[in-house]
């Protein structure tokens, strides 16, 4: 598709396309330069004309705000986890769900890090009135991966929605840059400790009874 007019200049996008361009081309110069990312460096790379922004949005940041919306719309992360093939065995769907988890999770610290904010744009709505449930995003989320777990729902010791909830905890945790000292938990071993700890399997407790020995006390003399 040649998107140049005959005298050389590109051809002008229609509206949809054309904002979705300067949001994406946005979110990839934020990440490296942060909050100095100039619009000219944003209408070069979406390939527009910088007049086009304020046409689009009413100022620089009201742009990046709305690309950080957008890298925070969950819809991509909730197609990932409804591919996840529920027939595989449980350590493998435990693992492949901490690595989707922890690749939406990185990008999301990588980019709130770049525009200096230290959590998710609140949510107007919210605001105005007071919920004693999880935003409702979050709450797909937390379902979808619910969902996941089913197949193996007899398997655990806790309710689906409590294991579903120390899988993101932990994997949360696991991969944030400041409580990891920049060395996030691989996703095999957020799925490993999910599902056996930390313990050395069959290792008895200092001074537990061996029960899987014989009791001899009937063969013992006074």
């Amino acid at each position: 598709m040649n998107s140049q007019t005959p005298s050389g200049r590109a051809r002008p996008l229609p509206p949809d396309e054309r904002r979705a361009a300067l949001i994406t081309a946005t979110l990839e110069l934020i990440t490296e330069h942060g909050v100095k990312v100039t619009t000219r460096q944003i209408a070069e790379a979406a390939g527009v004309a910088e007049g086009t922004i304020f046409r689009v949005f009413p100022h620089k940041d009201g742009l990046v705000r709305v690309a950080v919306e957008t890298a925070l719309d969950p819809a991509p992360l909730l197609a990932e986890l409804a591919e996840i093939d529920l027939d595989r065995p449980l350590p493998e769907r435990l693992t492949e769900l901490a690595a989707i988890l922890q690749r939406r999770l990185t990008s999301i610290f990588n980019l709130l890090h770049s525009v200096g904010m230290h959590g998710p744009p609140e949510d107007p709505a919210a605001r105005s009135t007071e919920r004693a449930t999880p935003h409702p995003p979050n709450e797909e989320i937390h379902q979808a991966v619910v969902r996941v777990l089913e197949p193996d729902r007899d398997r655990f010791r806790y309710p689906l929605p409590e294991v579903a909830r120390l899988l993101r905890l932990l994997t949360f945790a696991g991969s944030h840059p400041r409580i990891t000292d920049n060395e996030p938990l691989r996703p095999e071993t957020i799925a490993a400790v999910l599902l056996d700890g930390v313990r050395e399997p069959g290792v008895p407790e200092p001074g537990a009874v061996d029960t899987d020995r014989p009791d001899d006390s009937g063969d013992r003399r006074c």
